[in-house]
């Protein structure tokens, strides 16, 4: 009888500790969802063949128009999505990796697969596509976000296989 006691204590215990947790899950530590909502979208793009092609004028920054590509038509179509501008920068994959995990962006896209070693700087997507190279070799393709940022990461994945569904 004692054990039930201190059994219905602790599940007790455990519900009050999980009310008051709201239904926040999953969340931003940092707001990536909530500050883009409405607002800019920072993208870091890396050139990589039909995923991502940046024909930059050469006068400041980077316009819509100046990024193109697989991966640059799906950011602009999410960021309609949720009302954001996009602020774009072009890089290196390493560049904006660091970038990325030292906040300066939301987003890295640049047909990045499965297997990038920025795992350690990002979190990133499910894959959401596939293509072969050359060699015959199987590539899933993913983007980079800040790690941690759940609720900013479930919204693009939902998003990205929303589109891949259409397909």
């Amino acid at each position: 009888m004692r054990r039930r006691g201190m059994m219905a204590g602790l599940l007790l215990a455990v519900l009050m500790v999980l009310s008051g947790c709201g239904s926040s899950f999953p969340a931003d530590p940092e707001g990536t969802l909530e500050n883009v909502r409405g607002g800019t979208l920072r993208v870091g793009a890396s050139m990589n063949g039909d995923w991502v092609r940046i024909n930059a004028s050469g006068s400041g920054g980077l316009s819509s128009n100046d990024v193109q590509g697989t991966e640059a038509e799906l950011v602009k179509d999410f960021a309609a999505r949720l009302g954001a501008e996009i602020e774009w920068v072009a890089g290196t994959e390493q560049v904006l990796a660091d970038e990325l995990k030292h906040g300066g962006l939301d987003l890295v896209i640049g047909g990045l697969d499965d297997k990038t070693p920025w795992v350690t700087h990002a979190g990133t997507t499910r894959p959401y596509a596939e293509s072969r190279d050359g060699r015959g070799s199987l590539h899933k393709h993913v983007m980079l976000v800040p790690l941690g940022e759940n609720a900013f990461l479930l919204e693009l994945d939902k998003y990205l296989m929303e589109v891949k569904a259409e397909q």
